[in-house]
């Protein structure tokens, strides 16, 4: 029995019809959801610039697409648990800023206690559909508890 979800979003049309899913899952067992987001680092770590071809980021720059990314967390994060009141489900959120995504959904679902990781599959059809998202093949290879790939609507 499914008492505890972790659902991964990044705001996509496809992340959000894994919030609707995985809320109708957690409404029919009685679970709790923890929806969970990835803040982009660069480099692994938020606080070094940028070097390109002869290119220096400043340092404020940097800054300030960190404080974008957290603004962008806080807005998808927000809207997910709106759903999730509007629904009945019980919810919380929480993001990390990680060079490795994969590595931080699987820590977080340890973390929060969950029992099932719920998230979205990639949109693409045909030959490109045979293959999961990346970050999902990801989870699926190094995930200790069951994964729920949820497909794009067709």
């Amino acid at each position: 029995m499914v008492r505890h979800l972790l659902v991964p979003i990044d705001g996509s049309e496809l992340s959000d019809a894994a919030v609707s899913s995985s809320l109708a899952l957690a409404k029919q067992s009685g679970a709790r959801v923890s929806f969970f987001h990835v803040q982009p680092s660069y480099y692994g770590r938020p606080d070094v610039a940028i070097y390109g071809e002869g290119l220096v980021l400043d340092p404020a720059l940097s800054e300030q697409f960190s404080q974008a990314n957290a603004r962008f967390a806080a807005t998808i994060l927000e809207k997910a648990l709106d759903q999730a009141k509007a629904e009945g489900v019980e919810a919380s959120s929480d993001t990390c800023v990680s060079p490795l995504v994969h590595e931080a959904i699987l820590e977080a679902a340890e973390r929060l206690g969950c029992d099932l990781i719920a998230m979205a599959s990639h949109g693409r059809r045909g030959l490109a559909g045979l293959l999961i998202g990346s970050e999902t093949q990801r989870v699926l290879t190094h995930a200790r508890l069951p994964v729920l790939v949820i497909p794009a609507q067709v």
